[in-house]
C-alpha cells in the first residue's frame, strides 16, 4: 500500500515513520484491494493525551477514516490501527452481503 505521511507543526523522525508504515501495511492482510492511505500526525496542546494520528485508507468505492490521541504516535497509531482493522472487516462483510 501506498502511505503518504504529513507532521504538522513539527519534523517526524525516520523511525516514527517507519513504524507507521509498517504498522499500515499490515492492514493489507485484512484486505488486498486497498489502494493507498494518507496519515496526518498532530501535536496538541490540551492535555496530556497532546499526540494526535488520523489516518484516510481508500478501499473501492470507500473511504475509511480513524482518528485517535494517546501520550506518544505509536500508540495512537495503535488504536487507529485497530479501529481500520474493524472498518475493512464491515467493509468486507457488506461487500459479500450485496
Amino acid at each position: 500500500m501506498n502511505v503518504n505521511i504529513q507532521s504538522l507543526k513539527f519534523d517526524a523522525d525516520v523511525k516514527l515513520l517507519d513504524f507507521i508504515r509498517r504498522k499500515l501495511n499490515k492492514l493489507d492482510t485484512f484486505y488486498d484491494r486497498i489502494i493507498d492511505g494518507e496519515v496526518i500526525l498532530k501535536l496538541n496542546n490540551e492535555g496530556v493525551n497532546n499526540k494526535t494520528v488520523e489516518v484516510k485508507v481508500n478501499v473501492p468505492g470507500e473511504q475509511l477514516f480513524a482518528s485517535a490521541d494517546a501520550r506518544t504516535f505509536e500508540a495512537a497509531t495503535e488504536e487507529v490501527v485497530k479501529t481500520l482493522k474493524r472498518q475493512i472487516r464491515q467493509y468486507k462483510e457488506r461487500l459479500v452481503t450485496h
